[in-house]
């Protein structure tokens, strides 16, 4: 948190938590493209924000993972 700032972390959190709902009615198993264009846009944004880039791999893996349950629960 002290990199990025808590300002820029919570900007950051809402942009994510957007685009996690925007796919929320996506069949997650059955589109692979939708897991590919998600992934791009979470590396979009952790970019925009100037995420740690040793740290990027996971936190985009950690979104997928939020996005898929969001989807299943909805």
């Amino acid at each position: 948190m002290a990199v990025l700032g808590l300002g820029r972390v919570g900007l950051l959190a809402a942009e994510l938590v957007k685009a996690v709902r925007e796919s929320a009615s996506i069949d997650w198993n059955l589109k692979g493209s939708v897991r590919a264009a998600m992934r791009v846009r979470v590396k979009r944004l952790l970019t925009k924000y100037d995420y740690p880039p040793d740290k990027e791999e996971r936190a985009i893996e950690l979104v997928l993972q939020q996005a898929e349950l969001y989807a299943a629960a909805v």
